[in-house]
């Protein structure tokens, strides 16, 4: 005699109050990860004078900052999964206050380098936190929406701390600013602290990864297994070369454009602007593309596709001046609405079990790629090679596209 199947009683539907809650707090702490990145190059004319360094040694100090960050991420994937991602969320946050306070007191360069390395590890626990939280917390139908804040809280990140860091150095001092970016991660701190029990969520028990419809199970359970999944290692290559991408458009692309196209110097900061803002739009919208994740990677595809035509055309036709801000728009419009359908490539292709290890490792390509883009881009500038500065952008979206046909192929099946 056989004893019938009974399917699991469904789920109950999850309050969009309680939803919207989480991912307001995410999205919080995420934007301060980003705001810490640009602490410093706001800062670059006032510390050059107060170390009596060159621009050479404040450039080594993001240099350290994103490779103590790349360390840091992939390990911190596995805290998460050992300890559940609320502790080492508090940790990285209250390691960002402690060394911007800690910057902002230095009194040479090599005390600041310390402090500096110490911003990124507090950087480097964020993204297999924020994705282990909204993709085991959020409701599937509002995942999309979820990741689309999660970019656009990165975006306004990005944007406040030149204004801010600068804003306070101009009217107090370099030292003052880095203060005010102590008390913003200390008040983020104590409102996730206030709200905490939105955040709390346990590591994924072993019986329960193993009624996860994962590839190959027993990869996710020991502790390294999961670098045997194709998806892990397509995923870091797609983030390598979307910093890449990144990184070309913020440091050296308004400057090659300026020369190929006779610009404005003062243009050049619209051009950055102009696409962080159409970025963070198009995310918006792009959160209701990813709500139907088995187009994740087609949108993919399209978005950086067109991303990929406006830089050939900046590279290659004879454009009036005020059409660059207008491509850069492009850009990231284009880039924005793809951006959402990218995470859910992520989150289809990620065992639940390995989820913070998974993240971790996947977007050290971040850190790898805004550590690589400079050492290539910035040696064409140099050479005067600006229409190859663009070239190889388009080059390294075509490559961005193609890694993300590859990901949707080896997602994990059933998904």
């Amino acid at each position: 005699m056989t004893t019938a199947t009974l399917p699991p009683p469904p789920l109950a539907p999850v309050p969009l109050k309680r939803d919207a809650s989480v991912i307001a707090l995410v999205a919080l702490a995420h934007g301060v990860s980003h705001f810490s990145q640009l602490l410093l190059p706001p800062l670059f004319p006032w510390l050059k004078d107060a170390f009596g360094v060159g621009y050479t040694q404040l450039g080594l100090l993001m240099t350290v900052f994103f490779v103590v960050s790349c360390v840091v991420q992939a390990a911190s994937g596995f805290w998460v999964d050992k300890h559940g991602p609320r502790p080492v969320l508090f940790v990285g946050l209250g390691l960002l206050a402690v060394a911007a306070l800690g910057m902002a007191a230095s009194t040479h360069y090599f005390m600041l380098m310390a402090f500096v390395a110490l911003a990124g590890v507090g950087n480097g626990v964020f993204h297999p936190v924020d994705y282990t939280l909204l993709n085991r917390k959020i409701s599937t139908p509002r995942l999309g929406h979820a990741y689309s804040a999660h970019g656009i809280s990165g975006s306004l990140g990005w944007a406040l701390a030149p204004a801010l860091m600068a804003g306070v150095a101009f009217a107090a001092s370099w030292r003052w600013a880095l203060v005010c970016a102590a008390l913003v991660a200390a008040v983020v701190w104590c409102v996730l602290w206030w709200r905490r029990d939105l955040l709390d969520l346990p590591p994924v028990a072993p019986a329960a990864a193993a009624r996860t419809p994962t590839p190959a199970p027993a990869a996710v359970e020991s502790g390294f297994g999961f670098l045997r999944l194709a998806a892990v290692w397509w995923c870091f290559g797609f983030f390598f070369f979307y910093a890449m991408s990144l990184g070309v458009v913020q440091a050296f692309a308004p400057s090659a454009a300026m020369n190929l196209h006779g610009m404005p110097l003062a243009w050049l900061a619209l051009c950055v602007t102009a696409y962080m803002v159409a970025s963070a739009s198009g995310m918006v919208g792009g959160g209701f593309l990813a709500s139907q994740p088995e187009r994740s990677g087609r949108v993919v595809g399209i978005g950086f596709g067109c991303a990929a035509l406006a830089a050939l055309c900046v590279a290659v036709l004879p454009l009036p001046a005020w059409m660059v801000p207008v491509a850069f728009a492009t850009m990231g419009l284009c880039a924005g609405l793809a951006g959402p359908s990218r995470d859910m490539l992520v989150k289809r292709a990620t065992p639940v079990a390995a989820s913070g290890r998974v993240y971790g490792v996947v977007y050290a390509g971040l850190d790898i790629g805004q550590a690589v883009a400079p050492l290539i881009f910035g040696v064409l500038m140099d050479q005067g090679r600006y229409q190859a500065v663009w070239l190889g952008l388009v080059a390294v979206q075509a490559v961005l596209i193609a890694s993300a046909f590859q990901v949707q192929r080896v997602r994990r099946p059933g998904l």
